[in-house]
């Protein structure tokens, strides 16, 4: 899959999430496989976020600005574009690799085993 229409998957992705308020694990699942674009690691990490700041996000003012933050990534990704280059920073400040989902092809499965080595 072009790495661009990975992107527009992904913000597709996102604005379920934000409008349909499905579990996150669900989101996360279908998130595109076998591809390696920072741009959408960073959307991954965003997600895990809004899944683990349930509590912050009691907060109408939190929850707004996340969701504000959100639609952003997914908008630009919507055109296919990759992320400005400080929300990816921001990201690998953090995170070395997202635990991305990876196919049961040979390839997807040594991505798999290999992450446990970085």
């Amino acid at each position: 899959m072009p790495v661009s229409d990975a992107r527009k998957q992904v913000a597709g992705l996102i604005f379920k999430l934000l409008t349909q308020n499905p579990p996150v694990v669900e989101i996360l699942k279908y998130f595109p496989k076998d591809v390696d674009d920072l741009s959408i690691q960073c959307a991954w990490h965003a997600i895990v976020h809004f899944d683990a700041d349930a509590e912050l996000r009691l907060d109408p003012n939190y929850a707004e600005e996340q969701n504000e933050y959100l639609e952003m990534i997914a908008f630009i990704l919507k055109e296919g574009n990759p992320l400005p280059q400080n929300i990816i920073d921001s990201y690998n400040k953090l995170y070395e690799i997202a635990p991305m989902p990876h196919s049961n092809t040979m390839t997807g499965i040594l991505k798999s085993l290999l992450r446990f080595t970085i």
